[in-house]
């Protein structure tokens, strides 16, 4: 199941504590972020570990648009994780 921006930004302004990843590029993340961790897409499969424990809980990814965070989203699926959300529209939906 995805996330809206609205959901996101709700729980967010809220002071929840997420398992947020942003999966694009450092050079995007320097540019504009919203206290993601950064994972690249690219590095994601090889950084499996810093993930460990977290296959039962929710885990939200992001990217520009939502592709590549939805490419990961299957990424983590494939590897076990029961609750990847994508954020629809990725971060040029969130800074509308």
């Amino acid at each position: 199941m995805d996330i809206t921006v609205q959901e996101l930004k709700e729980r967010l302004s809220k002071g929840e504590k997420l398992n947020l990843f942003d999966v694009r590029e450092p050079n995007e993340y320097a540019e504009d972020n919203i206290d993601a961790t950064l994972i690249p897409l690219g590095e994601l499969s090889y950084r499996m570990d810093e993930l460990d424990g977290l296959e039962e809980e929710e885990v939200i990814v992001h990217c520009r648009s939502g592709a590549r965070s939805a490419r990961a989203q299957q990424i983590l699926e494939e590897n076990g994780f029961t609750n990847v959300r994508n954020l629809i529209g990725g971060m040029l939906e969130y800074r509308k």
